[in-house]
């Protein structure tokens, strides 16, 4: 007895014989279009569970049309994407600096200093510097959040940086 045109391929008995049928058909259809490297049995298992994933909208005549499309739609991504992958691991990264050995240690040094001296300025003076170097503050930002006149933090400020000049040599 025929078919009916529309009934679709989510019977499990109908989906397990058009496996049985195709699958090694569609193998061989990848393997020799696009060979070994693309991994045609991957191609093969990912164009089944499209089939499954969308067997109510897929007619049973057109099982086989759909398996052969989209593992060749499967097979052109991964393609794809291999070449991007080539690309990505072909583009050199620089990870090496051009600081020797000196210049590293001079620079923890410094930060060290800059450490210390930062630690003997004053409480006030320490926090209206930090917020307008490091969170990068206006003056008039920093007054209302500490509660005090703009002339007061830019003397604060200013006198962080004549503190810290004298601290840290070479500034």
């Amino acid at each position: 007895m025929p078919k009916d045109l529309f009934e679709n391929v989510c019977d499990e008995k109908l989906f397990s014989e058009l496996f049985k049928k195709h699958s090694k058909n569609l193998h061989d259809f990848i393997y020799y279009k696009y060979g070994d490297h693309i991994n045609p049995k991957d191609q093969v298992q990912e164009a089944f569970i499209k089939l499954w994933d969308n067997c109510k909208k897929t007619p049973l005549q057109k099982a086989k049309s759909f398996l052969f499309t989209v593992a060749n739609n499967l097979t052109l991504n991964q393609i794809k994407h291999d070449k991007i992958k080539l690309n990505y691991q072909q583009f050199k990264t620089n990870d090496s600096t051009n600081q020797n050995p000196q210049f590293i240690l001079e620079e923890k040094e410094y930060l060290q200093k800059y450490q210390k001296a930062l630690a003997n300025l004053t409480e006030p003076q320490r926090v209206a510097f930090l917020m307008n170097r490091t969170e990068g503050k206006k003056h008039k930002e920093i007054a209302d959040l500490l509660g005090i006149s703009r002339k007061a933090v830019e003397k604060r400020i200013y006198g962080a940086l004549e503190k810290l000049r004298k601290d840290i040599d070479g500034i």
